[in-house]
Order: structure tokens, then sequence, then C-alpha cells
């Protein structure tokens, strides 16, 4: 259904112009000619959008905004105003309005282009606020995935690039959430109602990953008895997730490169070629420039899949999602597991956020599944079991060690100087405890 606008404007000619503007771009039009006209409307009905003039008697559309501000669901909102008054748009746009236009407009397209945009941008939030709840049992939420400088950029290309049929390449170490990454990429785009279907090269060998990617044909090799169709026609419509691409043989590089280049297949065994229709989104914690430098990938593959590239940072470059992330693990496990988890210790999280986690979100998640387990009550050092790298100290420099050599100082006074003891206590080895004390001073 299109979108339901709301114009209140007390001047009959622009609110006649606006509505007809609209009403030609197809979207739902609800006049009020003032602002207390317009609380009416807006408590009478769910709009999609309110555009309103800032200076009308009676009730002004910022004072109308203001009041109806934390109605549910709530419209996005553009206000109006003259030339002189870009001040008072300004304080409007503090109050939460998405936009301003200033009158007399240029030409009509100047009204269409700002009201696209705005509704366009309603409609990735709410996209994202869904996925957050569907996903949001199994997998992090949204804003959690995003969290940190280091991934704001990465979340404003991922919103820019979803609604497109480009490929995409998700580069990054393993266990930083590619895969996450390509199902948000699917739930904001138009494909998100049909399949998102995953395929982990790596796990398959080459005959195998060729009949899952392309299906067979019966009698197409022993144990063949039946035809079978591969992943690709089961994403047909949709998007298909290529994790771990670098593994991918070059004789089934050759098969996937005739997929992206003529999006049809043939199955192993048979001769008629199928019409696929679907978005490919691959994964590599490889450098593919230097696999296909080394001729171990193809270089027209390469190009064809790395059309949009996209490069997820470590955890540790992104050190700000730790504690949360430890704080959704240990809630969903402590749900999953039947135990009650009262919360994470201060010292714990210091060493969470000083461990230097070469798995990445997919280690601490399963540190913190151990810790549940473990754990009583609060998750304590020594249910981590973390083991730092003897020759480095851990990351983190100021505030994080001096945090942690008080710690230790406070743990070595409580078992009466056993280092044994305090090693336990605090979830690490009594090697790298010998290390933090020698560098310590302790």
């Amino acid at each position: 259904m299109p979108p339901m606008v709301l114009i209140v404007e007390d001047d009959a000619l622009m609110r006649s112009f606006l509505s007809t503007v609209l009403q030609e771009d197809g979207y739902r039009i609800v006049e009020a000619a003032d602002g207390r006209e317009g609380l009416r409307k807006l408590e009478g009905a769910d709009f999609d959008l309110v555009i309103t003039d800032l200076r009308m008697p009676g009730l002004s559309g910022l004072d109308l905004l203001k009041q109806t501000r934390k109605e549910k669901p709530e419209p996005r909102w553009i206000i109006i105003t003259a030339y002189g008054s870009i001040s008072s748009a300004v304080e409007a746009m503090k109050a939460g309005a998405a936009d301003y236009l200033t009158k007399p407009f240029r030409d009509p397209e100047e009204l269409r282009h700002v009201v696209r945009r705005v509704l366009r941008e309603a409609e990735t939030e709410q996209r994202i606020s869904l996925l957050s709840e569907e996903l949001g049992k199994q997998f992090p939420p949204v804003e959690m995935i995003f969290m940190g400088e280091s991934m704001k950029a990465i979340q404003q290309m991922v919103q820019e690039v979803a609604p497109t049929t480009a490929s995409v390449l998700i580069s990054g170490a393993s266990g930083t959430g590619k895969e996450l990454v390509a199902r948000v990429i699917h739930q904001l785009s138009p494909r998100k109602d049909k399949p998102f279907v995953a395929v982990h090269c790596a796990a398959l060998s080459e005959s195998l990953l060729e009949s899952e990617l392309f299906g067979h044909e019966r009698g197409a090799f022993t144990g063949a008895v039946s035809t079978r169709k591969g992943r690709f026609e089961l994403a047909d419509g949709g998007t298909i997730f290529l994790d771990e691409v670098g593994e991918v043989s070059p004789a089934v590089q050759v098969k996937l490169l005739r997929v992206l280049q003529e999006r049809e297949l043939e199955r192993v065994g048979g001769a008629r070629s199928i019409p696929v229709d679907l978005r490919i989104i691959s994964a590599t914690n490889k450098d593919l420039k230097v696999e296909e430098a080394a001729g171990r990938f193809r270089e027209d593959l390469y190009y064809r899949l790395n059309v949009f590239p996209l490069h997820l940072p470590s955890l540790t470059e992104r050190r700000e999602a730790i504690v949360p992330l430890t704080e959704f693990f240990a809630d969903k496990f402590s749900r999953t597991l039947s135990k009650k988890i009262s919360g994470i210790a201060p010292e714990a999280q210091s060493l969470l956020l000083q461990y230097p986690w070469p798995g990445n979100i997919r280690e601490l998640q399963n540190v913190i599944e151990r810790a549940v387990i473990l754990a009583g009550g609060q998750i304590e050092p020594r249910h981590l079991n973390l083991e730092f790298p003897a020759e480095s100290p851990p990351a983190g420099e100021g505030l994080l060690q001096t945090s942690e050599r008080e710690i230790i100082r406070k743990v070595l006074v409580e078992v009466g100087g056993n280092r044994r003891q305090a090693a336990e206590k605090l979830g690490i080895s009594l090697r790298t405890l010998q290390y933090r004390i020698k560098e310590y001073g302790l």
C-alpha cells in the first residue's frame, strides 16, 4: 500500500500544490488547514510522513511535532519554512524532524526528492528493526553488530549496496561475522522474502561442492539415484552466500564464473541450461588478490565477485563491542542452558577487554558459553579460561594495563601470594601470571 502523507499547511494554495505533486507520485494524501486540525488527524490515523509548515496561527508546526513525537507508530516529519527562518528549521531537526524545505520551492522535483529520501530512510530503519527482532534470539542485534567507529562506515555501505543487485565480497578474519552481515544485506534488499542459501565451501570436497552448488541428474555418478537441485537453484529469486570462496577449486571456479556471467547453469551429468535469478554474496578470510597473483584464483572470477568489497575489522579493532556482546551471549546461554547468571564481574570484563581474540566474535561466543556453564552466579575471571600469549602482553594500553595490574595485585593478596591459586582465580595460566608479575614489578 502506498505511504500515507499528512499535509498541514494554512496557505490553501501551497497546500494544494503539495497535495497535487505527491498524489501524482502515488502517495495517499490527507490535508489539514492548520496545526490543531493536523493534531486531530494525527490522533485519528497512522501516517508514514507529515509535511507541515513551521509558522501557522494557533499551533505551530514545531509545537505540533513536539506534541506528537512520542506517538507510536511515529511518522517521519518534513518542516516547511521561509528562507529567512532557517534557525527555526534547525530547531525542528533537533526536535526530531527528518528534513526541512525552504519556500518558495525551486521546482516540484525538489519536493519529490526529499520525500522519497525520507521515506526510503524510514523503510530502511524499519527493516533493520524487524531484522533485529528476527535474528535477535540467535544472533546479536543488528545495532550491536555495527557498534563502534570502525563499523559505522561498514553499516553505511551495507545500506547503500543492499537495494542493488551488485555482487558483494566480504573479507575479514574468521569469526568476524561475515555471514551475519550477508544476512543483513539480504534482509535489506528487495529479495528479502526469497531464500537466503548459505554454502560453506571449505567444508566440502571438490566433487561434493560441485554437486551441492549445481545439483545433479539421476545417474550422474554412483549414488545419484534421483535428480537433485543444487543450492543455486534453491536460491533462485533470492541470495546465495558462498562462505570461504577462496577454497573453491579451479574446476568449480570455471562453472561459478559461468553462473555469474550468463545467469544459467548445468547440473552435474546434465546438458540442459537452467536459468537462475539470484544475488551472489561471497566471503573469504584470504587475500584473493594474492591468491589470484599466485594462480590459485581466476582473475576474471575475482573481479566478478568483487564488484562491491566490504572488509570487516577484527574484534580487537572494535573493543567497544566486547562488553555488550559478552552480555548478549551471557543472557542467551543462561536462557538456553537454564542457568541464572547475575552479570559479569569487573575483573572478568577487564580481561575480556585485554584478550587479543584471535577467533574474534565466534571465539568470544564460545568462551562465554563455557563460562555460563561453569558460573553459579556472576561470571568471574576463573570461568573464562583465557590463555594470553606468553611472548607478548595482552592487547590494551594505559588504563587497561593499570586495571589489570591492580586486579592481579588484589588477587595475590587475597590468596596470600600463592601464584597457582591466583592464576586459577584469574582464569589464566601460571606461566601467563608469572609473566605479568615480572612485567608489572609485583
